[in-house]
This record gives C-alpha cells, sequence and structure tokens, in this order.
C-alpha cells in the first residue's frame, strides 16, 4: 500500500496539473495577443516598415519626426485635456447616480438599467447614434436647445474645435454603465451600522457622504480612478472617427489613438504609429503614477 505522504504528493502533482491546464488558454492568450503584439510595436517604434519593403531600422528617427509634428503635437493635447475633463465627470456622475439608486424603491430597477444600457450597446452604433443626435440642424439635442437659449448661444458640435470636443466629452459621459454597476455594489456592501451611529449622533447628510461614505468607498473609488484614466485613450477613438471624423480640420478632435490608426492602417506607417503609440503608453503610466502616489498620500491619511 502506498504510504500517506506518497499519495499527498501524488494528488497535490495531479491538483497543479489540473490547474496548469486551466490556466493554458488563459496564458496562450496573454502571449499571443498581449505580450507578443506589445514587443512588436516597442521594436517597431524603432524601425520604418509599410508592408512591401523589407523592415529599416531608423532609430529613434521616429520620435524625433513625433516631437515636430503638429498633428501629434495636437492629439497629445486633446487626449491629455480630454483625460484631464471627462475621467473626473464619468466618475463623480457614477457615483451620484449610486447614491441615488441604492435604495430598494419603485422604479430604481428601471432606472439602473436605463444607467446601464448605453454601455451595452456597441461603440460603432453608438456613435452613429450621436452623430444624429448632434446634428447642428435637425438633431435633437440642437431642437430642444433652441427652445431655452438664443440662436448664437447654440453649440455647433460638428464645425465648431470647442464644441466638438465638448460634444466627445458628452458622449462618453453615458458609458458609465460598468463604473456605475461596481459603485453601486459597493454603497450597498457598506455596513449599515455605521449610518445608524452617525443618525444618533446627528449627523446631516453631506457630513454622512464626506466622514462615513466616502472614506468608506475610497479604495474602489480610487482603482476606478485609475481604470477610467488608463481606458481614456480609447474613449475617444470611436466618437472621433464617426461622428467628427478627426476634425472640424485641421486636428480639433484627433486624439492619439486616432492618430496612431491612420498612420498605420491608412498611411502604412507602421514605425510611426508604433512610436506614437509608445508615448500614448508613456503618458498613460504616467497619469496613472500620479494618481497613485495621490491614492498612497490620501490612504496614509485615513489608514485604509
Amino acid at each position: 500500500m502506498r504510504s500517506v505522504p506518497a499519495t499527498r504528493a501524488a494528488f497535490l502533482r495531479s491538483r497543479k496539473v489540473q490547474l496548469g491546464l486551466m490556466l493554458a488558454p488563459f496564458l496562450i492568450g496573454l502571449a499571443v495577443l498581449v505580450i507578443g503584439p506589445a514587443l512588436v510595436t516597442f521594436a517597431l517604434a524603432f524601425a520604418d516598415y509599410d508592408l512591401i519593403e523589407t523592415v529599416r531600422w531608423v532609430g529613434f528617427a521616429n520620435f524625433v519626426e513625433l516631437a515636430q509634428s503638429t498633428a501629434f503635437h495636437e492629439a497629445l493635447r486633446n487626449s491629455l485635456g480630454f483625460a484631464a475633463v471627462a475621467v473626473p465627470l464619468r466618475l463623480l456622475i457614477a457615483l451620484g447616480l449610486a447614491l441615488l439608486l441604492h435604495r430598494r424603491a419603485p422604479g430604481v430597477g428601471t432606472a439602473r438599467t436605463t444607467a446601464t444600457l448605453p454601455s451595452a450597446v456597441p461603440e460603432v452604433a453608438y456613435g452613429l447614434l450621436w452623430l444624429w443626435l448632434l446634428n447642428p440642424m435637425y438633431g435633437p439635442v440642437n431642437q430642444l436647445l433652441r427652445l431655452f437659449a438664443e440662436p448664437d448661444s447654440i453649440p455647433n458640435w460638428l464645425t465648431d474645435p470647442a464644441d466638438a470636443r465638448a460634444g466627445i466629452v458628452l458622449m462618453s459621459l453615458f458609458t458609465i454603465g460598468e463604473t456605475f454597476v461596481v459603485l453601486l455594489i459597493t454603497r450597498r456592501a457598506l455596513p449599515p451600522h455605521v449610518y445608524e451611529l452617525a443618525a444618533i449622533e446627528g449627523a446631516t447628510g453631506f457630513q454622512v457622504f464626506r466622514r462615513v461614505t466616502l472614506p468608506l468607498m475610497a479604495p474602489v473609488l480610487g482603482l476606478l480612478l485609475l481604470r477610467d484614466t488608463i481606458l481614456s485613450f480609447q474613449f475617444s477613438f470611436v466618437p472621433a472617427l464617426v461622428v467628427t471624423d478627426g476634425g472640424p480640420p485641421p486636428y480639433a478632435t484627433t486624439y492619439l489613438p486616432l492618430f496612431v490608426y491612420r498612420n498605420a492602417f491608412e498611411y502604412l506607417r507602421y514605425g510611426y504609429a508604433a512610436a506614437a503609440t509608445l508615448v500614448m503608453l508613456v503618458c498613460t503610466g504616467i497619469a496613472v503614477l500620479l494618481q497613485w502616489r495621490l491614492i498612497r498620500r490620501y490612504r496614509s491619511r485615513y489608514d485604509w
């Protein structure tokens, strides 16, 4: 008969084999779809390649050209501005909806579904819908604004640079379904006895939010802030491509993802586009690092 240690060792080995087999599809997908393309992008950033001629090593020439490119400067500025405006607004709106809809009440289920529904719409269909909504002549948004505002103050969503950028931000504010669901679950999971104690002490609604709700939800809010900052460079791609086509001319709504897409797939400048992608990744990393430092400072202050 086999001893108990030998049987246990065999069981552990079979357990490891099972876990390895279950992880294999994920690891293969990670290597083929994430790590591999990332390494190829890094290599192409220092080369010149157009799918026709052979790859030619150019060193830092692509980055030098980016530093001198007006289109890239505008795309970088637009992307950073979009992240600075859209990310906090998306988080604040999702938090407000979560605090408003966390209690059971008539119609709350319908309201929650309405808040999450735009996130389930395909991005291209969502962009085409807003192309109709923001039409300056017969779009419902401007038709509604004409009832309350002077004609000269009506935004020209598709022809004015500032209005077009505002329109891209406006489109992003409705696709907060995932953030809203996470914050809703977080709010419902908070211990009720804390609020009972606050009510006994006579705390006002704002005091409860500032001293109880916000500190308890701060870890999740911090993670969502980091997540949205990383994804903010993707939020603007489809709206800018479908609704404004990167305009009004020359580059009012040309963001870094659209800049990379056009140089790679329209102009076949894969090395130049890869260099722009690396710059975008560096900008994302810097933004995340700054936010992480702020979160750590807040964490040390409230000890969570």
